[in-house]
């Protein structure tokens, strides 16, 4: 960055915004102003700003998500968002306002301190919204099968070990219970637990479609070659990670799913931990999920060889490769006496290099 650029640190909030001005080879904050958190004082911001000189400006991701930045960018300026959770603190600094907050982030992006993170398009972002909302209503699902099932146990109602299946649902619907009040109520979870089953039907529906828009269907048929993937798998990565090429190495991306080891070495002595988890969690999710499918014998379904078909030969290549290591690794860790969850994730790991290696053979994305 030019020494000379005027630095704008903003504190964004939903209904008001402190920005923070550096100005150019200063080493303090000349001003601090107050405006609303809408378009127009945006705009008339920018414009006061920029007529002093070249000026970039700064804030942190949060629930306000990314229309600072697309309004910003769209006139023609330089705006950064930054990982909050990477953001430089002080350990004996227990002091914390808004005025503070954006002078900071002027002072640490003028020094190079901060970490921008990677501003999604409309359409990418609107896409991740979507398999967002599924996991939401996987959760609401989980709730309303837990009260179903907790307010027949106070009945003394047991159905046994395999539940929801089409045994279940076919039993269920056979309760009849004594007195009103709990037929009342057994009728609310159950109308609950069909309302959240049908929402849910209706947004993998939704999110299919978009599977097989120009816009993904070329990667996650690529994506659908590895084993333990399928449709849901592959868009979810695709979403959440936007654009695999940014990531220089498959290590880079490995970090980004939070799936590498942590450490805390000092001297001669070193000390290893668990992962990180300082990445997608929704990304690592759906890779450990995909990760206990090679704790299976490796041999190709017919639905993977179907999967396949048609797709780029290096595609398959990379598929083949790793479905032959990863399994032959999840058997020898085990004959190592580690534990199977801390294997999963070493073969989630390992399958995050594969998936990025692959993604420099997807096909051109559709204008």
């Amino acid at each position: 960055m030019n020494n000379s650029t005027i630095v704008v640190g903003l504190d964004v909030h939903k209904d008001s915004i402190v920005a923070a001005v550096l100005p150019g080879g200063a080493g303090k904050v000349s001003e601090v102003i107050n405006i609303g958190n809408s378009s127009l004082e945006i705009k008339r911001l920018v414009e006061r700003i920029t007529r002093r000189g070249a000026a970039e400006f700064v804030y942190e991701a949060g629930p306000c998500g990314y229309e600072i930045w697309r309004q910003i960018t769209g006139m023609g300026k330089v705006c950064s968002v930054i990982a909050p959770g990477l953001t430089p603190t002080k350990p004996g600094d227990h002091v914390k306002t808004d005025r503070r907050d954006a002078e900071n982030l002027a002072r640490y992006h003028r020094a190079g301190e901060l970490t921008e993170v990677h501003v999604p398009t409309q359409l990418e972002e609107s896409v991740r919204g979507l398999l967002r909302a599924r996991e939401d209503l996987l959760e609401d699902r989980l709730r309303a099968r837990h009260r179903l099932r907790n307010f027949l146990l106070r009945q003394g109602r047991c159905y046994g070990k395999s539940l929801w299946g089409v045994n279940h649902e076919l039993w269920l619907k056979a309760q009849k219970l004594d007195y009103p009040a709990l037929s009342q109520t057994f009728e609310t979870y159950l109308r609950t637990l069909d309302e959240v089953n049908a929402g849910l039907a209706e947004v993998e529906r939704l999110i299919l479609g978009w599977a097989e828009g120009e816009e993904y269907r070329g990667a996650v048929k690529c994506l659908r070659c590895f084993k333990g993937i399928d449709t849901l798998a592959a868009i979810t990565i695709l979403a959440e990670a936007q654009d695999l090429t940014r990531f220089g190495t498959a290590r880079g991306f490995m970090s980004y799913t939070g799936l590498v080891g942590s450490e805390y070495s000092s001297g001669e002595r070193v000390l290893r931990g668990g992962i990180t988890k300082a990445g997608n969690a929704h990304i690592r999710r759906v890779l450990v999920e995909s990760a206990w499918s090679y704790r299976h014998r490796n041999v190709t379904s017919p639905d993977l060889l179907a999967r396949r078909k048609g797709c780029p030969a290096e595609a398959v290549k990379i598929a083949k490769k790793a479905q032959g290591r990863l399994t032959a690794k999840f058997w020898r860790m085990m004959s190592k006496g580690k534990k199977q969850p801390v294997i999963v994730v070493a073969i989630a790991r390992e399958l995050a290099g594969f998936i990025w290696s692959m993604s420099r053979h997807f096909p051109a994305k559709a204008a």
